[in-house]
């Protein structure tokens, strides 16, 4: 028995193992299941993902899953328990020695943006160590893109401070074809093996465990094995795009080659299904939780290859529009009803009092956090009136792709605030609207108000850093920047945004 074990666990044998697959931007819409079943273009169609379709089958899909504009911070969300806005890790960005206003990195743009904590909080209470009172050994195998040591937030198995660099096994010039003798695409079998060996061990122990899988998949920098590649190469929908590009699946570049991607997806399917056989094989399926869920929302051009389809979203990543924050989600395990579907808003940061909830601890006790336990729901309890009305909180105060801005998310109701534009309020109807195209807050102003007032009053109580107008903007400067093309067309607007040409 190895180290990390432990002994004497009272009713180790009854407690259920938890293994979270979190996958790397990924859309909404960027698996073949569809996240809604009345809307067609909330899946991908050429992807095979069979596995991620069991896993659909046999638990429940969640309609309104939402997660973070970024990796990291959806990283930080899912330990905690916490909002961004309350843990502070808003992006993964340098500091530059700054405590609270970002005065070095944008110096002539309208506002001046904020800085991020840099790691997780001390005091924070992580997954590993709310668990660990309960009975459990964790382990975090791939990504962890939060900086710090692993280690020092319990988790006795892992591969330390990772950011995206390692996933990226090729390197940045070749991007003309994938060589032939590449056998561990974004590390994905390699992760895998490890996390099954880990599972193993502690399953013929009796341990009870939980097992965060965080893939480098499906992020940009993409791979796959070439024979999954050729697979794709050969769709007709895929061969339709080369011919309409002018290249061939010989000449065109990795990074805009359809085939890649889906073989990415492809490949990350195996593994997910090696992972699934393994819990099989060890005679631990009923009394194992899988979550899938992906970090942040994405922008996938593949849904194109199909005929008609159209983006479901607006924005990307980087942005609190749907776009950049509402993910797929199944989850898998005792209790929860093959084939069912949860449509309630559901966040990441209620991962921590769920798992909690299933290891048999109370979520109450968890302090400083945002989250609620999701058990009762996935064990086919209605929610409440209260669970679906609630505030989820989105906060982005930083520049980059992006420029700062927050959002709320309230039943149907999403308020956006763009910190330049104070002056243009924003309120739309999820239930009619999810592209986010009619703004409805001239016409609906006092509910605007509520929202944007309990969104300053939360970010007051939790300390939230906000931005603040900035004396020595420059327009001409600011307009001549990086990316202020995308800024514009995807900030803020009045009554109604033109759609775009992948919208259409």
């Amino acid at each position: 028995m190895v180290g990390w074990l432990l002994a004497g666990t009272c009713g180790a044998a009854d407690k259920p193992n938890i293994v979270l697959l979190f996958i790397d931007d990924w859309a909404w819409n960027g698996t073949p299941v569809p996240m809604d079943d009345g809307v067609p273009n909330s899946r991908m169609p050429v992807l095979q993902m069979p596995n991620v379709e069991r896993l659909a089958r046999e638990g429940m899909k969640f309609t309104s899953a939402y997660a973070s504009p970024q990796c990291s911070p959806a990283r930080v969300r899912v330990q905690t328990g916490q909002s961004s806005p309350r843990n502070g890790f808003t992006v993964f960005m340098n500091d530059r020695g700054q405590h609270y206003f970002d005065e070095k990195g944008y110096p002539d743009f309208p506002v001046i943006p904020c800085v991020s904590d840099m790691t997780i909080d001390a005091g924070a209470v992580t997954i590993p160590e709310a668990l660990k009172p309960l009975g459990y050994v964790s382990a975090h195998i791939g990504k962890w893109h939060m900086r710090g040591d692993p280690g020092d937030e319990g988790y006795v198995l892992h591969n330390g401070d990772t950011s995206n660099n390692p996933g990226n096994t090729l390197p940045e010039g070749a991007n003309q074809r994938l060589p032939d003798d590449l056998t561990d695409p974004k590390l994905m079998f390699s992760v895998t093996e490890k996390a099954i060996g880990f599972m193993s061990e502690q399953a013929r122990a009796g341990q009870p465990f939980y097992l965060q899988i965080s893939h480098y998949a499906m992020h940009e920098g993409r791979e796959c094995l070439p024979a999954t590649r050729e697979k794709y190469t050969r769709h007709p929908l895929v061969q339709a795009y080369y011919q309409k590009i002018g290249k061939t699946a010989d000449t065109v570049k990795r990074k805009e080659d359809p085939a890649i991607w889906l073989g990415m997806g492809d490949d990350l399917d195996g593994r997910i299904g090696a992972v699934l056989k393994r819990i099989s094989e060890l005679g631990i399926e009923d009394n194992t939780y899988v979550v899938l869920v992906s970090d942040n929302g994405y922008r996938h051009r593949e849904l194109q290859l199909t005929d008609g389809l159209k983006q479901p979203h607006h924005a990307a990543k980087w942005w609190v529009w749907q776009g950049g924050i509402r993910v797929p989600m199944i989850v898998r395990g005792p209790g929860i009803k093959a084939g069912s579907v949860f449509e309630g808003n559901v966040v990441n940061y209620d991962f921590l009092p769920t798992f909690v909830d299933w290891a048999g601890g109370d979520p109450a006790t968890l302090k400083n956090i945002d989250g609620v336990s999701l058990a009762s729901y996935m064990a086919g309890e209605p929610p409440t009136d209260a669970f679906l009305k609630r505030n989820l909180y989105f906060h982005y105060p930083h520049y980059r792709t992006s420029m700062p801005h927050s959002a709320v998310v309230s039943g149907t109701r999403k308020l956006l605030h763009f910190y330049e534009r104070p002056d243009i309020p924003m309120l739309f109807d999820l239930s009619k609207d999810t592209g986010e195209v009619h703004n409805i807050a001239a016409t609906h102003p006092e509910e605007r108000k509520q929202l944007y007032d309990d969104m300053m009053r939360y970010f007051d109580k939790i300390g939230a850093r906000i931005p603040k107008r900035n004396p020595d903007y420059d327009p001409t400067l600011y307009k001549n920047s990086k990316e202020y093309g995308k800024r514009i067309q995807w900030g803020p607007f009045e009554d109604r945004r033109p759609l775009e040409e992948d919208e259409r």
